[in-house]
């Protein structure tokens, strides 16, 4: 791979830990030295990392640093020390200041060289700033290079052990180890040999090299830090003390670095004091009792009279005569631009004038005037729209003449083009006689010279070629190195993320199971009899306070507990007045929450989600396609942020022929029929909104948006089907619907389907007929399945209708869970009413046992109420719906629906012929009842 630039390690690509240098970093880093450590050779790392650096480790050196902006940029030599515990590189002006001109954060870093700049010129690039430096030599960079990334490792490694182990599964054995040596980070290149004299404390001693011996070395944009940094010299020097000053390469605390580079002069007294322990040599500052206020005035004049400002005016002095006539021709360009755009401007508003006054002309004329001036401007636009004819004609003639004009012009080319290929011709045929007889003429000895000459740039060439092939090897080697580098931190970063992610998650399922039973606990102590009061009170007191769903803390903030209130559609988890019914009921939440947290954690629900992912990729609403595929999604449970789109797509495929019977404006119709007249139904309407999911804070006041839409709704649906009009169950049917798919419209139409479409016919009449037939059919359907619970129910006479015709007549809603009733929906608008008996026989199944175990018909009925509410396991029922239930064919279920249909209408007719003849009888009896009573009123 060869390239001249790469960049690599930026930090929006991935998220790095850095350590905090502080007070409790530096304790956990004590701790960890504190505990007993098995593996050695741990223990040694995390031992040589708190030691202060020997003084061969120490990077330090000059280096020149490009900055500046404009004319004023150039490279200034800056001397720079790394700090091992922040990964910080700070530079200074010089070896012997106090103070550091700025830093370079190097755990985000990224580094690389180009071999088209200046010899030993890399780059240092962080997600703040990117850095250009120049080393002395190649070999010097190099160094540099490899020592800086082998600190960046060592850092991140040391962030890594000092999180800590994570307390989850087994360890992986493919784990990356805890921390790299020097050799197996470096697997691309070799380790570059310290340069003597230009790295380490040996460069203090010796002058900067490159050095400018001007002033232009001085930083002006940290000016403030180069006079603090003079006046510390300037006291050292009254001091006198001479081996202090020969022998400082060492700095004050990290106060003036942070101030640096935040904009302020100084930190605060608690700041970290570790960039000090990492210089050459620590030596505190002597006590500055004197004042420096005469050296400060001495360096402002000396700056005012220096030659600064000779070499700025020498900058713009230097500019040559050729660029000052591209400036000025550039200008001229410009200025007769702005010229014609005047002309321009100075015509439109001579037209505008013109305008104008025959605009005041007309309105201050009589009429006879006006229509003059009318005539006057209808002449002149004929006239004008006859001149634009003519220059029409005009523009088409010339464009003729151009295209004869550009024919000829191209045959000219064409024989130019011939004569210059002759004379081309001509002339190589000249050169190659004129080199004949130069051949013939030169002597065999200067033709030598020659070869070996032309033989010499050969193998010059050749050789430099191979130094640019070595110096690209060794490019791509360091940025193989670099990516390798950066990789490996970013998978580590990664591998960390995700271990903290399954721990929470373990740790929420494992509170969750905890609390719940905790709850169970308590509820058996309160069951239990022949305590005294203490200890019922203090039970009592216990539950009062796990049923608190929402606490606060110190600052009144509210904050939630792992297991809410209500769901994300809005339906409470706990709706029981009854203490009890209560404490059952968070504990099936606690318990429904601990299971998702686990099957989450195994990866089930994350298969799902990419499945669904997958089904839906690129496809907008109405481009889904009926498949055994998303049958299977569809029973497993749509995905929240899908359920919309994929109930809209299933409602469109029933309503279709209605919606195109009646025109995409139908609903906006029947919204302005329910305004200009009265429905009959509208009262029982207004009667059953306040009992509308009572249990969901969307529907919990009648002034909300909800029941608004809800009102809208049903009303239009009584217009929409009159032989229906309303009955009682579509309002929790188009609540439902309002919910899920949010829109009013959307809403509407899912009921229609239901009531018009999926449902039979008649099952929301006056005389419930098809809902009375379900009913019939669900339970031959659940003799065949279960025969000993219908026994069981048979001999104490239960009827189930009591429990299951509200099921069938509004799908499950306000029996089930909400998470369970939306997947029962999900796939009932997909597959149809089969699905609502799969379920209730599912329902049935879960709870035989327990049902053959009551003697009592009212026991019975008591179970039956909460049969429902006892299901928790959404996975099980599911699984008995459409496994166990097996085979249950469509075809089965409508034979059944016709066989019974028959019978209850036969049924009705009987009924019809009883009715009419009671009331013929009662008819003649209360003739005869008549005729008595004037009888006895003659007597």
């Amino acid at each position: 791979m060869m390239t001249n630039e790469l960049e690599v390690g930026k930090s929006s690509q991935m998220e790095m830990f850095t350590l905090p240098v502080n007070a409790a970093a530096q304790k956990k880093i004590d701790d960890v030295h504190e505990e007993p450590i098995e593996n050695e050779d741990l223990a040694s790392y995390l031992e040589s990392l708190s030691e202060v650096p020997s003084q061969s480790t120490r990077l330090c050196g000059y280096l020149n640093k490009l900055g500046g902006k404009g004319p004023l940029k150039r490279c200034k030599t800056r001397w720079f020390v790394f700090d091992s515990r922040k990964c910080h590189l700070y530079y200074f002006r010089n070896a012997h200041d106090n103070s550091p001109l700025g830093s370079m954060d190097l755990s985000n870093a990224a580094f690389n060289y180009c071999l088209e700049a200046e010899e030993g010129t890399f780059e240092i690039k962080t997600p703040e700033k990117d850095y250009t430096l120049k080393a002395k030599n190649k070999e010097v960079m190099m160094y540099w290079l490899q020592q800086l990334q082998q600190k960046r490792w060592e850092h991140d490694k040391l962030n890594h052990l000092l999180e800590g182990d994570l307390p989850t599964s087994d360890p992986q054995p493919d784990t990356p180890p805890a921390f790299k040596t020097e050799e197996e980070t470096n697997e691309f290149l070799d380790p570059v040999k310290i340069p003597t004299g230009l790295v380490g404390e040996e460069a203090a001693s010796l002058p900067a090299p490159l050095q400018p011996s001007t002033l232009s070395n001085i930083s002006l944009k940290h000016l403030g830090t180069e006079i603090q940094n003079f006046g510390s010299k300037t006291v050292l020097q009254f001091c006198g003390n001479k081996p202090l000053r020969e022998n400082r390469t060492s700095y004050e605390e990290m106060n003036q670095a942070a101030s640096e580079m935040s904009g302020s002069p100084s930190l605060p007294k608690g700041e970290d004091t570790s960039v000090k322990e990492c210089h050459l040599e620590v030596q505190k500052p002597l006590p500055r009792k004197t004042s420096t206020g005469g050296n400060l005035r001495n360096l402002v004049n000396f700056l005012n009279t220096g030659p600064m400002w000779q070499e700025r005016f020498a900058v713009k002095d230097g500019t040559s005569p050729a660029e000052l006539n591209k400036d000025v021709l550039r200008l001229t360009r410009e200025l007769n631009a702005q010229r014609e755009l005047v002309k321009l401007l100075h015509r439109a508003l001579e037209a505008a004038q013109q305008e104008k006054r025959a605009c005041g002309s007309f309105l201050t004329a009589d009429d006879s005037t006006r229509l003059e001036l009318v005539r006057h401007k209808v002449r002149h636009i004929r006239e004008l729209e006859n001149r634009v004819c003519s220059l029409e004609k005009e523009r088409h003639e010339m464009e003729q003449n151009l295209k004869l004009q550009q024919t000829h012009v191209d045959e000219l080319k064409q024989h130019a083009q011939l004569l210059m290929d002759k004379n081309h011709a001509k002339q190589e045929v000249i050169l190659k006689l004129t080199e004949q007889m130069v051949a013939k003429e030169t002597e065999k000895p200067e033709f030598d010279e020659v070869i070996a000459t032309t033989l010499d740039e050969l193998r010059t060439k050749v050789s430099h070629m191979q130094d640019v092939q070595e110096a690209y090897n060794t490019q791509n080697k360091f940025l193989n190195s670099e990516i390798y580098q950066v990789t490996k931190l970013w998978q580590n970063a990664r591998d960390r993320e995700k271990a903290l992610s399954m721990k929470c998650a373990y740790l929420e399922a494992r509170y969750c199971q905890i609390e719940s039973k905790y709850l169970v606990m308590l509820h058996k102590l309160q069951n239990i009899s022949g305590q005294d009061e203490t200890c019922q009170e203090i039970v009592k007191q216990f539950i009062a306070e796990q049923l608190k769903w929402e606490i606060k803390d110190e600052s009144n903030l509210a904050v939630g507990r792992i297991c809410s209130e209500h769901d994300e559609y809005g339906f409470k988890l706990v709706s029981s007045p009854v203490q009890d019914q209560n404490i059952l009921a968070k504990i099936q939440a606690l318990e429904r929450k601990s299971n998702d947290l686990i099957l989450g954690q195994e990866g089930q629900e994350k298969n799902i989600q990419v499945r669904w992912e997958n089904q839906l990729s690129g496809k907008s609403f109405g481009e889904l396609m009926p498949s055994p595929e998303l049958k299977n999604l569809i029973r497993n449970g749509i995905p929240k942020e899908h359920r919309r789109h994929v109930w809209k797509w299933c409602i469109n495929r029933r309503v279709r022929h209605i919606r195109e019977r009646y025109g995409s404006n139908r609903y906006q119709e029947l919204l302005k029929l329910c305004k200009n007249k009265q429905q009959a139904a509208s009262k029982q309407i207004e009667l059953d909104l306040p009992r509308t999911l009572t249990n969901n804070t969307h529907f919990s006041s009648p002034s909300s948006k909800m029941v608004q839409m809800l009102r809208r709704m049903l009303l239009a649906y009584s217009w929409q089907n009159p032989d229906i009009g309303y009955c009682q169950g579509l309002n929790r049917l188009a609540g439902i619907a309002l919910l899920v798919l949010q829109e009013e419209e959307d809403a509407f139409w899912c009921l229609v389907a239901i009531a018009d479409c999926i449902m039979p016919e008649d099952y929301y009449s006056k005389t419930l007929t098809g809902s009375q037939v379900d009913q019939r059919v669900f339970k031959d359907l659940l003799s065949e399945k279960m025969p000993r619970l219908v026994s069981h129910f048979d001999q104490y006479n239960v009827d189930l209708s009591y429990v299951t015709f509200n099921w069938f007549l509004v799908v499950f809603v306000d029996s089930l869970l909400s998470d369970i009733l939306l997947r029962v929906w999900d796939a009932f608008l997909y597959e149809g009413t089969k699905v609502i008996f799969r379920y209730a026989l599912a329902i049935f199944r879960c709870n035989e046992e327990d049902i053959l175990k009551l003697h009592d018909s009212l026991a019975i009925y008591d179970h039956l109420q909460c049969l429902t509410k006892n299901i928790s396991e959404e996975k099980k029922l599911m699984n008995i719906a459409f496994v166990e239930m097996n085979p249950f064919p469509m075809r089965l279920l409508q034979n059944r629906r016709t066989v019974h249909l028959e019978k209850l209408k036969a049924e009705l007719r009987e009924l019809e012929k009883i009715r009419v003849e009671y009331v013929k009888d009662r008819e003649e009896h209360k003739e005869l009842i008549a005729v008595l009573s004037e009888d006895e009123e003659e007597t």
